[in-house]
């Protein structure tokens, strides 16, 4: 689903759950943002009423309990509401694992700040003289989560199908050079974020990680200027760069120990000296010694052998800075 379309199906509901009257279809269009505005034409009334009848159609596919209805008999035209007592879910209770998908998909909304836009399409119902109720409304503010500076700039320009450019550093070049792309989306994956999109210079759909990205990058020309394939999968996109990238590291942990590096990694087993065998693989082997150089004698680097002398030269200057006659 576009970006776009998910956001005005997110103001959508939460404008209609923020209300206990039905709201017509015109006062929708005028307090919810993402529709075609009302400007007299014929065209943009039409426009208008296919988006409106997609979108009723796909939330009720989603199982929202989307009600048509008039508030009063004198009411000329029918309205819409989401009953909250049918759309809540009962108490939920999460697995670890389950918990924590859960709060990376909250990052996600946090940073796609879809709240503000939601959040003012209830003031504007109330404005319009609908009834709503604020202390049911959904408290959410706009926030960025994420670690990647580059990563509001680049959702935006995604989100307005904007032109975006930037400065980026690949690892096997000493400076950063000019990119031009038509950006389709920011995903992310194995905890690294990613932006998908058409490289107008290479005219070639390219992947670029947002922490490789020097600088702030910059949105040019309008809004709307281009649209992303329809089949696009930027996670697909991302999945097949990383596998030309990855590496395999093969480590021994101490039982009982490390259990942040277990979290990704696969067991292989024990090793003869009691040891846990650990397999890991990565994009960026440098930080994955970093990583494991943390965890101190607990954790000893098979193979490939530059992982290995790179945990062990961290230590060694660890070693070095550390207090005379300490440990």
């Amino acid at each position: 689903m576009a970006a776009k379309r998910a956001e005005r199906l997110v103001n959508l509901v939460i404008a209609l759950l923020g209300t206990r009257q039905y709201v017509t279809a015109a006062r929708i269009r005028a307090t919810v943002p993402g529709y075609e505005p009302d400007d007299g034409t014929a065209r943009a009334d039409e426009a208008f009423k296919r988006m409106f009848e997609r979108d009723k159609a796909e939330l009720r596919e989603m199982g929202v309990p989307l009600e048509t209805g008039r508030t009063s008999v004198f009411d000329t035209e029918d309205g819409y509401r989401i009953a909250r007592a049918n759309y809540e879910l009962p108490e939920i209770t999460l697995t670890g694992e389950e918990a924590a998908a859960v709060g990376l998909a909250l990052r996600l909304w946090e940073s796609a700040q879809l709240a503000g836009a939601a959040q003012s399409a209830l003031v504007k119902l109330k404005a319009a003289g609908v009834d709503v109720d604020t202390s049911r409304a959904i408290p959410l503010r706009p926030r960025l989560d994420s670690d990647e500076p580059a990563f509001e700039p680049c959702y935006a320009a995604a989100r307005d199908r904007r032109v975006l450019t930037f400065d980026y550093r690949r690892p096997d070049e000493d400076a950063p050079t000019r990119r031009r792309v038509q950006p389709w989306g920011v995903v992310a994956w194995h905890g690294r974020w990613y932006l998908g999109g058409l490289d107008l210079d290479r005219q070639a759909p390219r992947v670029f990680r947002l922490s490789r990205v020097v600088g702030t990058p910059r949105a040019t020309g309008p809004a709307g200027a281009f649209e992303p394939p329809e089949d696009v999968d930027l996670a697909a996109m991302v999945a097949g760069q990383s596998r030309g990238e990855e590496q395999l590291v093969v480590v021994r942990a101490r039982p009982g120990t490390a259990v942040g590096l277990r979290r990704h990694a696969v067991p292989l087993g024990p090793a003869e000296d009691g040891d846990d065998r650990l397999e890991l693989r990565t994009t960026e082997p440098m930080r994955l010694a970093g990583e494991i150089a943390s965890y101190g004698a607990d954790v000893v680097v098979e193979a490939p052998a530059a992982v290995r002398a790179a945990v062990v030269e961290r230590l060694t200057r660890l070693a070095a800075m550390a207090p005379e006659g300490a440990a």
